[in-house]
């Protein structure tokens, strides 16, 4: 992800760090300026072919500019980095077969998207500092070898001594904030019970502290604590390398010091540049954290987005899919596997044979965890078959053909969900066709569509479905399916919906399959199917014989 990145941002990482690097080498000229300027006497000021006061001045103009171009370009990568993480991870979600994407998780998709995009995004924020400090202290050192090797070599030994003392401390660190990452992607999953469950958490309190406490608590405090003990590891190592340096200094000053004849502009040398270089060191130690948990936060997402893979249903995305007429739709022995967690098993739907013509209403019925929203979400299909094959007008749909077969369906689920705006083409009339449907289904008073969007979605989960119902119409596909719809609607519109969108729909010509339990409204299909333990049951054994996987046959109305 981070190579990902830097390709896709070359030329303008090359101007920000060549700013960076600019900006540390003046730097380490600007505190050799002060030094010459502290231990030179006034003789050999004057003998120098540049005025010392405008040496200084050009070279912190110079520093200001760059470290100036270097925050901003560095800024605008990091702003830069984070849109393209965000869109990057977006399209891997929208190319994504379905029953992949379930797989994978809306919890560790959002946590991408978020929690480590930005963390990602705050390494390019950072990286002018860690460049700029990095060529501040190589420089420094270069400056002081050039005073005296063997303070330097002995200066080297120090650092050297640091750094392996802060190696050390740093693979424990990481191991600690690739904890917190993983719990981060749970603690995104309760946040979203949090939200999802509003209701059930408020009428049930020993169920609402459990959670708090237990749940949602314990995975805060988890990332909570791994991420102390994480960057809690971070500062003590960069005390550590703090202390060596003063420590440097003490012996420089107060061990090693002799008395050469330039051994005080050794010395000032020494200690100016030593303690110079403390702040540059301490910003490169802390920053140096924001790599690895840039690092951390990049490998989570090449984890995740390795599991969505990309290209099966690019043409969704990239261009607009005609959709097919609709003759006749066949499910000729399907099969359909799932893990059930009531029966802790594998649950199998299918064999299935089936078939949808335009201008039929087909109702589909069965007992809870029968598999009728799995049979609906393979006809559609979100779910391509792993057995038989799905007949489009007479041909086979193959693997490169799903996402054009599913542009024929509008489809209503139990867990619906409303876009702020209507997506569908635009085309002329839209607003006028969208209010005429609401007003046929007592919403006008509530809310309208103006400009492609309604003006309010604040409604009750009846109404809002109301509105999903809507969108269906106006997408106009030639197959509707209906998961449940009437389930939350009072008997006025129970009635509105079967008697009258229904019979509206087949004159249309279209193809219509409803999941439902409303008996007393099932002679008004022109076919009844009834789905058992994943089985079709045929017309003669809907008593209770033993399922059978066969067409189902149209039924009189009772």
């Amino acid at each position: 992800m981070l190579s990902y990145l830097i390709r896709r941002t070359r030329g303008l990482m090359t101007a920000a760090a060549l700013a960076s690097i600019l900006s540390g080498l003046f730097s380490v000229l600007l505190i050799a300026q002060i030094n010459v300027a502290l231990t030179s006497d006034a003789a050999s000021r004057a003998d120098s072919h540049v005025n010392p006061a405008w040496a200084f001045a050009g070279i912190a103009v110079a520093l200001m500019v760059c470290r100036m171009v270097s925050t901003a370009l560095f800024e605008r990568l990091g702003q830069r980095a984070l849109a393209e993480l965000r869109s990057f991870v977006a399209q891997c979600v929208a190319e994504t077969p379905f029953a992949q994407f379930e797989r994978v998780g809306s919890a560790r998709i959002q946590s991408a998207l978020t929690e480590h995009s930005n963390n990602v995004a705050v390494l390019f924020v950072s990286l002018p500092v860690i460049l700029t400090n990095t060529v501040i202290v190589v420089g420094c050192l270069g400056y002081l070898a050039m005073l005296s090797w063997q303070v330097f070599l002995f200066a080297l030994g120090v650092i050297g001594l640091g750094a392996v003392g802060y190696h050390l401390v740093h693979l424990r660190a990481i191991h600690y904030l690739q904890d917190a990452s993983s719990e981060q992607d749970r603690l995104f999953g309760h946040f979203r019970a949090l939200t999802d469950g509003a209701k059930e958490l408020r009428l049930h309190q020993r169920k609402s502290r459990v959670f708090m406490d237990q749940i949602l608590g314990e995975s805060v405090e988890g990332v909570r604590r791994l991420r102390t003990y994480g960057m809690s590891l971070f500062v003590i190592s960069t005390s550590w390398g703090q202390f060596l340096m003063y420590a440097f200094i003490g012996l420089v000053l107060f061990v090693l010091a002799g008395d050469g004849p330039n051994q005080t502009q050794v010395m000032t040398g020494f200690a100016l540049v030593f303690v110079f270089m403390v702040t540059p060191l301490e910003g490169l130690l802390i920053n140096i954290p924001r790599i690895n948990m840039a690092r951390v936060a990049a490998s989570r997402i090449d984890d995740i987005t390795r599991e969505m893979p990309q290209g099966q249903e690019r043409q969704a995305t990239t261009q607009t899919t005609q959709v097919p007429a609709l003759q006749r739709l066949e499910l000729r022995d399907v099969t359909h596997q799932y893990y059930h967690e009531q029966s802790d098993d594998f649950f199998e739907l299918g064999p299935i044979n089936l078939s949808f013509t335009p201008g039929e209403v087909v109702f589909l019925v069965g007992g809870n965890g029968s598999g009728k929203t799995t049979l609906a979400k393979v006809v559609v299909g979100l779910y391509p078959p792993e057995g038989g094959e799905v007949l489009l007008n007479g041909e086979r749909v193959e693997a490169d053909g799903w996402d054009a077969y599913r542009q024929l369906f509008s489809v209503v689920f139990s867990d619906f969900h409303l876009f702020e705006r209507l997506l569908e083409a635009p085309r002329e009339g839209l607003d006028e066709e969208g209010n005429r449907l609401l007003a046929k289904l007592h919403l006008q008073h509530k809310v309208r569509v103006e400009n492609g969007a309604f003006t309010t979605q604040a409604l009750s989960q009846g109404q809002r479905k109301r509105l999903a119902l809507v969108v269906s119409y106006l997408e106009d596909r030639p197959f509707l399916v209906f998961d449940e719809w009437a389930a939350d609607q009072d008997p006025l519109f129970k009635e509105v919906f079967y008697c009258e969108v229904l019979p509206e729909l087949k004159r249309m010509g279209k193809a219509v399959l409803v999941i439902t339990h409303d008996d007393r409204y099932f002679h008004l299909a022109d076919r009844l199917v009834r789905l058992e333990s994943g089985k079709l049951l045929a017309p003669e054994q809907l008593d209770g014989e033993q399922p059978t996987s066969v067409e189902v046959e149209a039924i009189e109305p009772s």
